[in-house]
Formats: structure tokens, C-alpha cells, sequence
């Protein structure tokens, strides 16, 4: 008797052993694990008596995803996994890759090679079901920068190159390579070749353990069927890398897809309706056609398998069956019987002692030894000329922006033409400051969407090891100074001299910095939105919100010594960017100048705009720049915390949920070792 002992699913892969197949009279196939064979090659992943529950805020309790589910995936298969919407498909996947989120609790035992292990990074590789990729790049392109990345400093540029375009063609794409991918409003590839695309990143450097979510998402069926064969190509032996392991969630292939799939996990409401053999081929009665029509659901002549499939188990609609013995069957009833069944099969123990075999077979393999990627500087530099491409092709990012400043720089310099140096200009000086600072700077957060896009790009990628955080922020910092140099400069030199501000060039060149410096602190702000509020809509109102609140605090529209004392006085007029914004820009426009009535500019700053005058301007434009590392330090800091929290939070989460008092056998007894959810 034995309870359901947790644990955190973190594949990695070390050595392998062949796979040896034989079948003889039309019987089950059989399979064998030949242990005297080391070719340090493949993948066995095993899981036994695996739980998922999330909780349920209706109930105040738990509810499971996934409820005791059993079995392997071999090196040289593709195992698919099948169910209707809602079974738990992507949710196991997850479990199997170790990409639960935070809020689900896990237990059984997963195994690979027969122990619990690491990550190692450049060993396994994960397709999401969405295609987050760069837009704007080719096909070529993105697959280059992505070499770049993930490969090590040891291969030369031109080895990469070579590995990216022999990858480009193995996924058919080679007259695709320089279109550009292509997205909203843009067009480019079909999603048949995004899929593929996205596919060939992770598959650059020879992973040996492959997952796909629903790489069959949203395409037709042939589409389906060219980007599935390409993918059941992968799992044979490839340039040295030895037999793949591939894992796929799939919802509803066609008849052509279905038999490529060499296993077939089917699941339901969570639940094993049935894991073995896919091929239509044999007629043993452990494949699936025959499973159904062995418990009253046969399928029908010339119809797709895994259509009936699919309508046997699907409760969503609760339709009647009217199959087999029982005549009209209700599908709870349809998947209880299945269910049941399954577990009661000589094929159900085959699985257990298959996952027995590898488990006792593979648990004296080797750790296999972290692969080496592409150094940080590298990473900085190859992320930096990536996103500096992205930019410059993307209108939405900087160039509109640069041409609605010109529009606002015009419509300023015209409103505020022939300032003077009447007592009136004083008003319309600090009108004008107050404007730049404030709404043009504030306008920054048009950038946002195309953020929140690099942001999709990074998670994906971050998550699959190809850099770290901080290389991210510095290849996105890097890469914007030119274009925010750009739009500080030529708006800038409209609205400076056409009005006639203060007259000579250290004047504007200050004035320049002080606004390139406004535009870096309000896109580093966005940033920091962005981390934690990763959707536009909200994104937009949140760093809106922000902004205005310190556009009032700041100290124009209602003076320093006038501001009511909590919140706004203190700490918002300190803390707010505006304050050294505006103070600086004052400084820089009225220190020197004289005014009708012998009024000078000093005297205007301490009486009416009630300014610090113990420092200079050039104080205020360094607590900028001090704001702006500030600022990316905290956008970095977020996302470290939550990268290294997540496998806490899930370490906490991962506890036995309930104790079984079914007697079970445990075939892999491993000694554990310490759970980690890292990549090395």
C-alpha cells in the first residue's frame, strides 16, 4: 500500500538504451529494453499515478485536471496526445515538461530515464500552441538570431548559418526563408509555416525530447498533415543526435495524421480512456479500434478513427450513443464503461510493466552534462542588433510617434510663436515647458502594444532557456537609444527654436537630453506596467493612470508650497519624474534671461514657479538618468523574482493531495533525489 508520492516533473536527458520492437501472428506488439546497447542517445519518459488538481473557488476545494494517469514515451515515437476540449491534454503536457503553473498541485512519480533529474538546457525544447515570434523578421532571419542565441561560442558564425538553414529546409521552409513572417496588418506566412517556424527555433540545437502543444491549431487539413509528417520525421535518427522522443497534444487530426502517431494517449474528463499502440495497420485487439469495439463502440466503415474517438467521449453536449450492445448509451455511462475497461486490460498492465522496464533499465544512466549556449555578451549583442531591426521595420514602434511629435512640434512652435520677453511670456514659457514635458513624453506609451509583443516573444524564449532576463533588458535598452535620440532631436529643434526659446546651443542641447532622458523614463515606467500587467487595454489605462496622477503632483498646475501635504506633497511630488522635469527645463529657460520691468529670470523662478535654487539643472537631469537605471533595475527585479518564485510557489503547491488506499506497485524505486524545475 502506498500513497501518491509528489513530485515535480523536470525532464532531462542523459543517456539512452535502443528501443528493439518485434511482433510475430498478428499478435500485440511487444517491446524490449536492450541494455548492453549504449549509444548515449534518447529520451524514456515515464509517469506513474500522475494528479493534477487546481483550486476551485466555488466548492472551496480542489478539483482535478488530471486523476492517476500512467505511461511512457520512448525514443524513435510520437506519442500523441488525444481528448475533447477540456480533458487535459495541454495540462499534462505541462505537467510532463514541468510548466505547471504556480496554482495547481501535482503528485506521482515522472521519470526520466528512470530517475528524477534537471533540466539540462539544449536537451528538450517545448512548441506552444500560440506562435509568439517577431513579426517583422524573415524566416531566416528569425531562425539566424535565434542560432545566434541558443548555440555555443565554439561553433563559428558560419556554422550557425548552416545549422539554421539546414533546419530551415527539414521543415520544407526553404522557399519561405526570406518572407517575413508577417502578423496583424502585415502580410506573410500562412500558419502552417508559422507553426513551422516556430518549430525550427527550438529545434536547433537537436533536442532529444520534443513537445508540441496543438501543433495543429487553427489549420486546415493539409496543412495539418505537412507540418505532422514533418514533425514524425524528426523522431528518426538525426546528424548524431540519435532517436528523438517527441510528445504532441493534438485535438482532432484527420485520418492522415492519425497514422503517423506510433502511441496514442486518450484521455477524458482527466481520466485514461485508453494509451497504447495508434496504427490502423494491425488488427491486435490492444489498438484502439478494436478497445472500442470490444466494449459496444465500434467504428464505423470508411469514418476517421479518431472522429469516433471523440464523439464517444466528448460529454460536453451530452448526446446519446447509439453503439454496441447497450443500444442508446449516455456518454457518462459511454466513459465510465471505457474507463473502467482500460484499467481492467491485459493492455493497462503492459503499460505499468513497460514503464516497470524502462524504469529498472534506465535508472543506472548518467547524468548527461549541461550544453554550453551563445555567452552573455554575445547575447547582449545578438538581442540588441535583433531588436534593433524590430524596431526600425515596425511603423507602430517609433516611426508614427516621430511623426505625430513633428505634427505636436509644429502645432506648439505656431501657438507659441513670438514669445518675447513681456511679463505674458513668462506664463507662456512655463506653458510651453510644462507641455513638453508632460504630454509629449506621456504620448511614450503608444509603444506599449509592440512591448507587450517583444514581451510574449521573451517568456517564450526565456522559458526554453535561449538567455536570461538580463541580457533581455539590455539588448531592448540599447537598441531604443538611437531611435528615442531621434525623436528627442528633430521635434525637439521645432519646439525649441521656432517659438524662440532661450538662445544659445547649450541651452537646447540640455534641453534635448532632459527630453530624451523624459522618453527613456517613461518607456522604462511601461515596462514595468508591462511585467505585471501583461494585456493592452489594461496595460494602457494602468501606465495612463500613473502618469497622470504624477503630471498633477509635479508642481505646475498647482505650486510646490501649495500642495496638500499627504499623498501629494509627500511622497508623490518627490517621487514623480515631472518634479526634476520641470525644474530642470525652467532652470534652462530662465536663468539668464531679463524680462520687461528689470525682471530677471532667477527672481521669476523663486517667486512664481517656486523652485529649488540650492542646485543646478544638471542635478535635475542626473536624477533622471538615475531614475531611468532605477527604473529598469525594478522591471528587471519583477522578472527575476517571479522567474525564481514560480518553482517555489510550485514546490509549496506540490504536495499529496489525498492518500489512496489502492495497492499499487512502484516500479521505479529510485532513491529521490532533490526536485529542481531549473535549465542548467
Amino acid at each position: 500500500m502506498s500513497s501518491l508520492d509528489h513530485s515535480i516533473p523536470v525532464p532531462a536527458i542523459s543517456r539512452a538504451f535502443e528501443v528493439v520492437e518485434s511482433s510475430s501472428n498478428n499478435k500485440t506488439a511487444t517491446h524490449s529494453i536492450n541494455v548492453n546497447e549504449d549509444d548515449g542517445d534518447g529520451v524514456f519518459l515515464t509517469w506513474q499515478d500522475l494528479w493534477v488538481t487546481v483550486p476551485d473557488g466555488q466548492k472551496k476545494g480542489n478539483r482535478s485536471i488530471l486523476q492517476g494517469l500512467t505511461g511512457y514515451a520512448r525514443p524513435g515515437e510520437l506519442l500523441a496526445i488525444m481528448g475533447p476540449s477540456g480533458c487535459g491534454k495541454s495540462t499534462l503536457l505541462d505537467a510532463l515538461a514541468g510548466r505547471l503553473g504556480s496554482n495547481t498541485r501535482q503528485a506521482g512519480e515522472i521519470l526520466i530515464n528512470g530517475r528524477k533529474r534537471a533540466l539540462a538546457y539544449g536537451t528538450s525544447a517545448y512548441v506552444t500552441q500560440d506562435d509568439a515570434l517577431i513579426t517583422t523578421l524573415t524566416v531566416s532571419e528569425a531562425v539566424y538570431y535565434s542560432a545566434q542565441l541558443q548555440l555555443p561560442d565554439t561553433m563559428t558564425k558560419l556554422q550557425k548559418k548552416e545549422r539554421a538553414e539546414m533546419t530551415i529546409k527539414e521543415m520544407g521552409l526553404q522557399d519561405a526563408m526570406n518572407t517575413r513572417i508577417g502578423g496583424w496588418g502585415a502580410k506573410g506566412l500562412s500558419g502552417g509555416q508559422k507553426r513551422r517556424v516556430s518549430i525550427c527555433i527550438e529545434m536547433l540545437t537537436r533536442p532529444k525530447l520534443l513537445f508540441l502543444d496543438e501543433p495543429t491549431s487553427g489549420l486546415d487539413s493539409a496543412a495539418s498533415y505537412y507540418v505532422m509528417s514533418r514533425i514524425a520525421k524528426l523522431d528518426q535518427r538525426d546528424h548524431g543526435v540519435g532517436s528523438r522522443t517527441i510528445i504532441a497534444s493534438i485535438h482532432q487530426p484527420s485520418s492522415e495524421v492519425f497514422q503517423l502517431f506510433h502511441n496514442l494517449c486518450l484521455l477524458s474528463s482527466g481520466q485514461t480512456v485508453y494509451f497504447g499502440p495508434a496504427s490502423a495497420a494491425n488488427e491486435a485487439s490492444s489498438f484502439p479500434h478494436n478497445f472500442f469495439a470490444l466494449n459496444g463502440f465500434p467504428c464505423p466503415t470508411l469514418q476517421n478513427p479518431s472522429d469516433h474517438f471523440l464523439k464517444t467521449i466528448n460529454k460536453d453536449f451530452q448526446e446519446d450513443i447509439e453503439e454496441g450492445l447497450a443500444g442508446v448509451i449516455p456518454t457518462e455511462e459511454a466513459i465510465d464503461i471505457l474507463t473502467k475497461s482500460y484499467k481492467s486490460s491485459d493492455n493497462y498492465l503492459q503499460v505499468r510493466s513497460q514503464v516497470a522496464e524502462i524504469c529498472k533499465a534506465q535508472d543506472s544512466g548518467a547524468l548527461e552534462k549541461k550544453s554550453a549556449h551563445a555567452d552573455f555578451l554575445t547575447q547582449c549583442i545578438v538581442l540588441t542588433s535583433r531588436s534593433f531591426v524590430n524596431m526600425y521595420r515596425d511603423l507602430g514602434y517609433y516611426w508614427f510617434r516621430l511623426g505625430v511629435y513633428v505634427l505636436l512640434g509644429i502645432g506648439l512652435a505656431t501657438v507659441f510663436s513670438n514669445l518675447g520677453t513681456d511679463n505674458n511670456s513668462i506664463q507662456a514659457r512655463g506653458s510651453l515647458l510644462m507641455f513638453v514635458a508632460s504630454y509629449l513624453t506621456f504620448m511614450t506609451i503608444g509603444g506599449f502594444p509592440s512591448f507587450v509583443e517583444d514581451m510574449k516573444v521573451f517568456e517564450r524564449e526565456r522559458l526554453n532557456g535561449h538567455y536570461g532576463a538580463t541580457a533581455f533588458v539590455f539588448g531592448n535598452t540599447f537598441s531604443a537609444l538611437p531611435y528615442l535620440a531621434l525623436i528627442s532631436l528633430i521635434p525637439g529643434a521645432i519646439v525649441y527654436y521656432l517659438p524662440g526659446l532661450h538662445e544659445g546651443y547649450q541651452h537646447f542641447i540640455y534641453f534635448v537630453l532632459l527630453l530624451f532622458a523624459c522618453m527613456l523614463l517613461v518607456e522604462s515606467l511601461m515596462m514595468i506596467v508591462a511585467s505585471l500587467v501583461p494585456n493592452y487595454l489594461t496595460g494602457i489605462i494602468t501606465g495612463a493612470g500613473i502618469q497622470g496622477l504624477m503630471i498633477l503632483g509635479g508642481g505646475f498646475f498647482r505650486l510646490p508650497n501649495d500642495l496638500p501635504h499627504p499623498f501629494w506633497k509627500y511622497p508623490l511630488y518627490y517621487i514623480a519624474f515631472h518634479k526634476y522635469a520641470y525644474q530642470g527645463m525652467f532652470k534652462n529657460e530662465f536663468e539668464g534671461l531679463k524680462f520687461d520691468n528689470n525682471l530677471d529670470g532667477e527672481q521669476v523662478l523663486r517667486d512664481k514657479w517656486q523652485l529649488q535654487m540650492g542646485y543646478s539643472k544638471w542635478v535635475d537631469l542626473a536624477i533622471l538618468f538615475g531614475m531611468v537605471v532605477f527604473y529598469r533595475l525594478v522591471f528587471l527585479g519583477i522578472i527575476k523574482t517571479v522567474e525564481k518564485m514560480k518553482p517555489v510557489v510550485k514546490a509549496f503547491m506540490s504536495v499529496p493531495m489525498k492518500q489512496t488506499t489502492q495497492i499499487m506497485e512502484n516500479p521505479c524505486a529510485t532513491p529521490p533525489q532533490e526536485d529542481k524545475i531549473f535549465y542548467q
